[in-house]
């Protein structure tokens, strides 16, 4: 059974419990903000072996160089 969701048509922000529309800059903001409590070890990126390479080269490349974790996966190994 297909259900119909409305489409975001901007991004939305957790104020108070409650998601509620937000501007691109303050949704970029938070989620720079969620993600800087994140780095090292208290960090792991999963990522699909059925991606393209270019694909898996961007996530292990952010992951390593934003996040600062070797923790990263492609199950490549297949």
């Amino acid at each position: 059974m297909k259900r119909n969701y409305p489409r975001l048509t901007q991004p939305l922000i957790r104020r108070d419990g409650e998601l509620t529309p937000a501007s691109w800059d303050e949704a970029i903001s938070a989620a720079t903000a969620g993600l800087s409590r994140y780095s090292g070890h208290s960090f792991g990126f999963l990522s699909c072996s059925k991606a393209t390479n270019e694909t898996n080269y961007i996530a292990q490349k952010w992951a390593r160089m934003v996040m600062s974790s070797n923790n990263i996966d492609s199950c490549n190994r297949t």
